[in-house]
């Protein structure tokens, strides 16, 4: 097994754990550990929300948690050598979850998908399912089942959604000063365009005193992905894969974590993965001055892993960039047309039983593939979203029968 240069119990919060990582991106948090080029070595992880969700069915932990405690990422990991202009080349050597535990914590055995509350966070399709839900899932090897989404099984393809290098001083000014701008265009929206920083819940990694607290103060939050790499939540970024990450600072500071055992192109309930905590192996190594000379400048580069499910049959749904809630049509908007495949798909599994909520927490859980189909007809950008079929234990496919409508149960719902 390669060195472990993070350790995480998962007993514990990542505040507790004897070397804390830290949730805000800064380039004054200092390194816990340092490894050289060619090393290879494991990252242990918490769950993304320091573990708030838990092993029930009710939703009502998804509906009060607190983002401002996420996302809890292990490091940051300093390279030898690293230098800004740098690319760091990281492959993805394995990664799974919690090996060899069962437990309260999500990645001992079990992991979750939920459905974020409009007024704390929301998610992809808010204005249709604006209450929180949950569903949790149970691992078997490579496969999850769930009992809130009866008649499915599939195959997960663990991938990080979030590692990244960190940020200079002028990038993190950089990320701060447009965020700002994009929130100040509508102050007030449930939910925000942006998280600025907010030094409620924030953890420095082993920075303390007015250090910690600038830190706090200055870091930018990690929900979304920017040229450092960061919440990019790309599925196919699993074993196998080979990543590009542009260095900003000396040591380039390399940390992550929000490890997914599976998950749909999108992510699209916002907390849509299967979420887990676990570990990851990585080799690394450096492209010195790889930034400029290959023109990787304002986001990472990578090569995805050829380890995915063998899926060869799906029922594919379609979306344009018409808003039919309203009956109006929005000029080449792929956003548009993803949501509208979405609920597409929701409505088709709901004649066969499902809630709009388990169909919702399926899409953003299962491996589907979300396709920009046509950007070029105007005015209609066309987006496809392929659903497996083997995932279901009935025939999924229209037929001249109909569907076979059964009670398929609820997922875990808010009280």
């Amino acid at each position: 097994m390669p060195e472990v240069v993070f350790r995480v119990d998962q007993s514990k919060s990542m505040r507790d754990q004897d070397v804390p990582g830290h949730n805000r991106w800064h380039p004054d948090i200092p390194p816990v550990a340092t490894v050289r080029p060619g090393q290879e070595f494991r990252v242990e992880c918490r769950e993304w929300t320091d573990a708030q969700l838990g092993n029930n069915d009710s939703a009502n932990d998804v509906r009060d948690v607190d983002l401002d405690r996420t996302h809890m990422l292990s490091g940051p990991i300093a390279v030898e050598g690293a230098e800004p202009g740098d690319l760091l080349v990281a492959d993805i050597l394995d990664l799974g979850p919690v090996p060899q535990e069962v437990g309260d914590a999500p990645g001992q055995g079990w992991g979750y998908t939920g459905i974020f509350a409009r007024t704390n966070g929301g998610g992809f399709l808010t204005d249709h399912f604006p209450d929180a839900a949950k569903a949790i899932w149970d691992f078997h090897g490579q496969q999850a089942t769930s009992r809130h989404l009866p008649g499915i099984r599939y195959t997960g393809i663990t991938h990080p959604g979030l590692f990244g290098t960190a940020p200079s001083a002028d990038l993190l000014d950089k990320w701060n000063r447009r965020e700002r701008g994009l929130i100040d265009t509508d102050p007030q929206r449930v939910p925000p365009l942006g998280l600025p920083p907010n030094p409620h819940g924030a953890l420095a990694g082993t920075a303390t005193g007015g250090d910690a607290e600038r830190i706090a103060a200055e870091g930018a939050r990690t929900v979304p992905a920017r040229e450092n790499g960061g919440n990019q939540d790309i599925k196919n970024f699993t074993r196998g894969s080979r990543v590009f990450y542009p260095v900003f600072v000396d040591g380039a500071k390399f940390s992550g974590g929000d490890l997914h055992f599976s998950q749909g192109d999108g992510e699209i309930t916002f907390c849509g993965a299967i979420e887990m905590g676990g570990f990851i192996d990585f080799h690394v190594d450096l492209i010195k001055g790889g930034m400029e000379t290959f023109g990787v400048r304002t986001n990472p580069v990578f090569m995805p892993g050829n380890v995915e499910p063998r899926y060869s049959e799906f029922l594919s749904f379609s979306g344009v960039s018409v808003d039919h809630d309203t009956d109006t049509n929005h000029y080449m908007d792929a956003t548009i047309a993803y949501r509208r495949a979405c609920l597409n798909a929701v409505e088709y599994l709901t004649k066969w039983g499902y809630t709009g909520e388990q169909a919702y927490l399926l899409l953003g859980s299962a491996p589907i593939e979300g396709r920009i189909s046509g950007i070029v007809d105007i005015p209609n950008a066309c987006c496809t979203l392929y659903l497996p079929t083997a995932i279901f234990d009935f025939d999924i496919r229209p037929t001249s029968g109909g569907p076979v409508r059964t009670d398929r149960g609820q997922c875990a719902l808010t009280s």
